[in-house]
């Protein structure tokens, strides 16, 4: 009887770029199928088959998540609902039940958990999984996906897609090849060719702005990124560019990370009517603030960047973001740096119809125990 044997790292470390002959990663990612609107047609039988959007239906309302009947309109998450419902007449506004979506998660990641303990959670409904080495001793990472896939079905009635590779981003692309309740595999075979054919707005990674700035460079498909050079990359997209010019290689080095560090705690606020006044905002903040350090003291995080985030009634948005030598400190230093933000953005040249904070630029908990003992006086 032959014992299995487990991988006690916390990220998989085996090589990544199949022409080097090296041994080869098997990575799965999971991305549940509309998630929010797929709990929300599950558990009332009257939603099944109709457009159905997750969030406020009200002038200020977003949408947080829709269902394949209404992406048939081209209704998106973050779009403001006037905009959706004027796109899909029939749609049905649902309000958000985050703790039933987050006990629907807990189901599923229990699931990934029968295989691997390598799991790096990317939100309630996607994951990455390595299963290069894995509990239940499967040799092939599609016959796993499959075998999640299926128990995810039983144990709570919901399609998930998955995508099967040889690195994390081939893993991501793959599982959006063939959604909803799709399996897609890309071989290290396949990898290079599968990228190349690809349209540069699709690769994970490269968000709207960078796909335009690709594309006035005459980057418009992962053949057109593989033929600029590394210093062509590094040159305009800086520390980018080598990520860049690896993928459009099918090349991905990251390690699936279990335990992912937390970047930043933020929320938001979209308000009922349009505020104009400090004192407004100043007030608006308050239970905004309140939440985000509640966080931060339940997670024992404590950062050194403040960001606030204001969207205009025309939509347009900026951040102000103000970073110290040492992380904020309690709920005041929070507000101070907050007020500090806002006041020279008054007055405000539209009203606002959002307000935003996040803290960033965590500390280890090491580091930041020895930045408490410096700050005491002698």
């Amino acid at each position: 009887m032959s014992a299995l044997v487990r991988e006690s790292p916390q990220s998989s470390t085996a090589a990544v770029d199949p022409s080097a002959g090296a041994p080869t990663r098997k990575i799965i990612h999971i991305d549940m199928d509309a998630f929010y609107a797929s709990v929300e047609q599950r558990d009332d039988p009257s939603l099944r088959g109709k457009p159905v959007a997750v969030g406020g239906s009200s002038q200020r309302g977003v949408v947080a998540a829709a269902s394949y009947e209404a992406r048939v309109y081209s209704v998106r998450s973050a779009m403001p609902s006037v905009t959706a419902k004027r796109r899909c007449p029939d749609l049905v506004f649902v309000k958000p039940r985050f703790d039933v979506y987050k006990a629907v998660s807990a189901e599923i990641h229990a699931i990934f958990a029968e295989h691997t303990d390598l799991i790096e959670p990317l939100s309630l409904d996607e994951a990455y999984l390595d299963v290069t080495v894995n509990k239940q001793g499967i040799a092939s990472a599609t016959a796993i996906a499959e075998a999640i896939r299926r128990r995810i079905r039983e144990a709570t009635g919901l399609t998930a897609s998955a995508g099967v590779s040889y690195n994390k981003f081939l893993a991501k692309l793959a599982s959006d090849h063939r959604k909803p309740d799709g399996l897609f595999v890309v071989t290290p075979a396949m990898g290079p060719g599968f990228v190349e054919d690809l349209p540069i707005g699709r690769f994970h990674g490269v968000g709207p702005a960078t796909a335009a700035k690709m594309e006035r460079l005459g980057i418009h498909t992962g053949r057109d990124l593989r033929e600029r050079p590394l210093a062509f990359l590094q040159e305009r997209f800086g520390k980018a560019g080598p990520y860049y010019h690896s993928i459009a290689r099918g090349i991905d080095e990251r390690p699936v990370r279990a335990n992912r560090e937390r970047k930043s705690v933020g929320a938001e606020n979209t308000f009922n009517e349009d505020l104009f006044a400090f004192e407004a905002m100043r007030e608006a903040l308050q239970p905004i603030g309140d939440k985000v350090w509640r966080i931060c003291e339940a997670k024992e995080l404590r950062g050194r960047t403040v960001t606030l985030k204001v969207k205009y009634a025309d939509f347009r948005q900026i951040t102000r973001s103000q970073s110290t030598a040492r992380p904020v400190a309690s709920r005041a230093e929070l507000e101070r740096a907050t007020i500090a933000l806002l006041g020279p953005l008054m007055p405000v040249p539209k009203g606002v119809r959002l307000l935003g904070l996040t803290i960033s630029s965590f500390l280890p908990e090491a580091e930041e125990e020895t930045e408490a003992q410096f700050s005491l006086p002698l």
